[in-house]
């Protein structure tokens, strides 16, 4: 028998067994038929070229437009071009010392060509790809191959390097005509209801369909699947949420928080004032909250985190709050000094009648100020605590901790997030407020599935000056990083500050290749010449700060006043670096993503991002957000070769339409799939979701998660339903379960 955990070894032989293993992660015949195909080409039906990605492994439907033999020129051999194209781009492919491939690759033929996308002299090319022809004679006297393209939808498959996706089609057909079914999890009842295909069925039509409706439906089942694997783990969380209660912390109309609101000096907005009452709600409940606040730098987030600390306070319990870095956690706590005033001098000569104190505890503090910052946590004498990751190490207790407020939670592990708070003892857990500037996709994902409330403070921040954004194309358009340069030049003659940021420090980070080394070689083993491309294949290193600085200096920046700033100064270093641009005694500071958070200079008004493609969406936002911070507006320009059309320059495109945090993450979300809510990322594991959509598929979401809280509730340990088990077992394993509990 063959099932679907049959090793694919016993079942392909084991040279191809080991090859899916090696190259997809792909051991079982369960594994391959849950490897769908990425999209499906129609015969006649060319693939778009212009979305192609440098260094991605394509597999492309293309008609040959022309093929040329030349000699090459330094050394003995031929070099066969073939040009391919889809009728609107066109794409280079080049065979090293294969005279024979010109007699083959006749215009006009059409096939599916796969390899990695390289660039040669600004051009994308494919540099020795496999390929198979299926039209013309030879094609048709080929039987496998006719066979094997003969159908009206071809499934197009994730692939790798030795494994295009013709091989991999073949493998599944293979696996299909022997494999002997499986037991279908769904029960009979829920997929009548929701008229949703058998499991068998389902994963046949996915490898085979006859036409689209057949994978339309396929997809539907299988989406199921997965929404439903999902859905019923957090059900079964939520059911275990009343077993450790939440602290109830009530509001007090005589307490600290009314104080605090009646010397307010300004009128909170009508987001902080609903967003109040929204966390106020949920303070006074038993059950833990877990509320996302998404705002932009200066919305207030800050003022509307510190309302619900100070109700947490008037409850007698205690308030930690969590910055990613130790320059932003002790702005944190200066800014909450300032807003407090003597309300927050508890211990301190003039400190108000009703006060509580505020303690800053960081890695850095000497070691008599950290025993002190220690005892005021433990005691309960301090009643807000604010640090960075030193919150969390075993050494850190607190009397009784009621609140957690993580700031700019995508720098933070869900591990260490958890860590905290575990630290409001065995009999509760702490609420859990986060805040954010740029919510992630994780947090994005989290929240269509229902597992954490929402809110958004979207009203343009007080004294802020909008922001405009371009991305400045340098593979296309050259010239425009000279009038980017030239407009740096302008903000500096106005009296304005520029940031430059790059994705690396350089020196000693970079490898060149050693004198002496060998050339790069084909993949035949023979060396590449250097008018073919010699080394293409590998992207040239993110840029580095110390090297543009030095680039600037002595070129288009000349004569400007330039600072550096990374991570490896020293800290005095790094302070007056900092201090000397807020001063206005640099014009331009060049600089690695140190300035991401917690650097507030009103004075600089453009942010050029070098590399832009090489940040993620959140990083992106975040480094914008340090301009446009006075009277002036703000311009940020993000540099990038990426060509028009590939998935990176839509990224780059999108944050410059839109400073919408949450349609940044959801964009973001779309191009980076969702996989990784069920497991962290660094893990290496293959994620358990490939069909569904979180964005897409909102509905199939909804439906899932009423069906899970139906059979959760009835039967909780999934008992009388061992199919959902076992499918909650596959989809969604120990370990991602208990990652999904810790968000």
């Amino acid at each position: 028998m063959t099932t679907s955990d049959t090793g694919l070894d016993r079942v392909l032989g084991a040279k191809t067994g080991q090859a899916l293993e090696s190259a997809l992660g792909l051991s079982t015949v369960g594994d391959l038929l849950r490897h769908y195909p990425r999209r499906y080409a129609e015969r006649g039906e060319l693939t778009a070229i212009a979305g192609l990605e440098l260094d991605e492994h394509v597999t492309v439907l293309a008609k040959v437009e022309r093929v040329s033999k030349r000699t090459m020129k330094s050394r003995r051999g031929t070099i066969v071009e073939a040009r391919i194209t889809d009728g609107h781009r066109s794409l280079t492919c080049t065979f090293f010392n294969q005279a024979w491939r010109e007699r083959e690759l006749l215009p006009g033929r059409q096939g599916m060509f796969a390899g990695k996308v390289t660039a040669y002299r600004g051009s994308f090319q494919l540099a020795h790809p496999e390929y198979q022809l299926f039209d013309g004679e030879d094609a048709e006297q080929a039987g496998s191959v006719a066979e094997e393209f003969a159908a009206a939808l071809i499934p197009v498959y994730p692939s790798a390097q030795g494994l295009p996706s013709w091989s991999i089609s073949r493998c599944v057909r293979q696996v299909l005509d022997t494999w002997d079914g499986a037991d279908d999890p769904l029960p009979e009842a829920l997929r009548a209801e929701h008229h949703l295909l058998g499991l068998e069925t389902a994963l046949r039509k996915i490898h085979r369909p006859q036409d689209q409706s057949e994978v339309a439906a396929a997809q539907n089942r299988l989406k199921w699947d997965e929404a439903l694997a999902v859905q019923l783990v957090l059900a079964r969380l939520r059911e275990t949420v009343h077993e450790h209660p939440a602290p109830s912390c009530p509001r007090r109309e005589d307490g600290l928080l009314a104080e605090f609101d009646r010397r307010l000096p300004f009128q909170l907005t009508a987001g902080q004032t609903e967003i109040g009452t929204e966390i106020a709600a949920d303070l006074a409940a038993e059950q833990p909250m877990n509320r996302l606040v998404q705002g932009e730098v200066g919305s207030g987030k800050t003022v509307v985190a510190l309302r619900g600390m100070l109700q947490v306070v008037d409850a007698g319990r205690q308030a930690a709050m969590l910055a990613p870095t130790e320059v932003l956690a002790s702005q944190h706590a200066r800014s909450l000094a300032e807003l407090l005033g003597d309300l927050g001098a508890a211990g301190q000569l003039g400190a108000a009648e009703q006060s509580t104190k505020i303690t800053l505890l960081t890695g850095s503090l000497p070691a008599a100020a950290r025993k002190k910052a220690l005892l005021e946590a433990a005691s309960g004498e301090a009643g807000i605590v604010v640090g960075t990751h030193a919150l969390i190490q075993d050494r850190v207790s607190f009397a009784d901790l009621g609140l957690v407020v993580v700031d700019e939670q995508h720098r933070f592990g869900v591990e260490q997030r958890d860590a905290l708070r575990a630290r409001g003892g065995a009999e509760s857990a702490p609420h859990v407020l986060v805040m954010t500037a740029t919510p992630i996709p994780r947090t994005v994902a989290m929240t269509v599935y229902g597992d954490l409330e929402t809110s958004a403070l979207r009203e343009l921040p007080s004294g802020r000056s909008p922001i405009s954004t371009s991305v400045v194309p340098v593979a296309e358009k050259p010239s425009w990083l000279d009038r980017a340069w030239e407009r740096v030049r302008e903000e500096v003659a106005a009296g304005h500050q520029v940031y430059v940021v790059c994705p690396r420090i350089g020196d000693d980070e970079q490898n060149p290749p050693k004198k002496g080394g060998k050339k790069p070689r084909t993949d035949d083993g023979v060396e590449e010449p250097e008018d073919a491309g010699a080394g293409s294949d590998e992207r040239r290193p993110p840029l580095a700060v110390l090297d543009v600085a030095e680039r600037l200096r002595q070129g288009p920046l000349e004569r400007l006043r330039i600072g550096v700033l990374h991570g490896r100064l020293a800290a005095d270093d790094k302070d007056a670096v900092m201090r000397g641009f807020a001063d206005g005694k640099l014009d331009v500071l060049v600089a690695t993503t140190v300035v991401e958070v917690g650097v507030n200079v009103p004075n600089a008004t453009v942010m050029v991002i070098m590399d832009a493609d090489r940040f993620g969406v959140s990083q992106l936002h975040q480094l914008r957000g340090r301009v446009g911070r006075g009277s002036a507006p703000g311009l940020c320009l993000l540099v990038s070769e990426a060509m028009g059309g590939t998935s990176t320059r839509e990224r780059l495109d999108a944050v410059a339409s839109t400073t919408d945090g949450f349609e940044l993450a959801r964009l973001d979300l779309e191009l980076r799939r969702e996989g990784d809510v069920l497991g962290e990322a660094q893990s290496g594991r293959r994620s358990g979701l490939k069909m569904l959509s979180l964005l897409r598929d909102e509905d199939v979401i909804a439906e899932a998660r009423d069906e899970a809280q139906r059979y959760v509730a009835d039967d909780p340990g999934l008992r009388r339903h061992p199919g959902l088990a076992r499918m909650v077992a596959e989809v969604v394993d120990e370990d991602r379960a208990g990652y999904l509990e810790k968000s």
